[in-house]
């Protein structure tokens, strides 16, 4: 499931699959960290934060294992790389684990590529916000599952709005697809918050919304 604000539930293709984390843009999200596969976003500075920052927002908080690199122009690529591999093992679980890397033949996708040898580490490149959606709600299935989930989300979500464009579907009555994700027995640190206490979530003059 995914949302375009934080009281708008809109069903999407495989809500009910098996696997699926279900997205809560109201509460905080719920960290198993015994079956939740580690994702490592590698992009240029500042996309990866910046992809990570979205996710933040659409849960209402920030998922565990959810590593960035962000390169920058004058970044020193021997170090990147190394700096990669202690991430990737840090980041992965039993069910393995994302890489997601922006444009193919850049530095990022070239470091990403690096971590593609490891095992059970698989490598996409072309990262896009609903990449990054599907990689989180599908992070508790197999490897390979998770992988075309990904890919699907990111060619899907791409697409001309214009006029005529349906609206997009309403949920059904009584639809409870979107729960609170986090458990009274769950750990506070389960979850990292994704804002400081005093942040000003207001919309400034002339800004857009996400």
């Amino acid at each position: 499931m995914m949302r375009s604000g934080p009281h708008d539930l809109r069903p999407v293709e495989g809500a009910y699959e098996p696997g699926f984390v279900p997205v809560h843009g109201s509460g905080p999200f719920f960290c198993s960290k015994a079956d939740m596969a580690g994702i490592l976003i590698i992009a240029h500075a500042p996309f990866a934060t910046a992809l990570r920052d979205c996710i933040s927002h659409i849960y209402g908080g920030l998922p565990a294992r959810i590593g960035v690199i962000d390169v920058s122009p004058d970044c020193d690529p021997a170090q990147q790389v190394a700096f990669a591999y202690s991430e990737i093992e840090r980041l992965k679980e039993e069910n393995g684990a994302l890489v997601l890397t922006d444009m193919f033949g850049a530095t990022p996708a070239n470091i990403a590529g690096r971590l593609a040898s490891v095992p059970n580490v698989r490598v996409l490149c072309g990262v896009n916000l609903p990449m990054l959606v599907r990689a989180v709600c599908y992070r508790a299935t197999p490897l390979d599952t998770r992988v075309d989930k990904a890919l699907a989300g990111a060619t899907k979500g791409v697409h001309a709005i214009g006029p005529a464009t349906p609206a997009p579907m309403a949920p059904a009555a009584g639809c409870s697809d979107c729960l609170p994700a986090l458990p009274p027995e769950a750990a506070s640190s389960d979850c990292l918050s994704a804002l400081p206490p005093g942040a000003d979530l207001t919309q400034k003059g002339g800004s857009t919304g996400v």
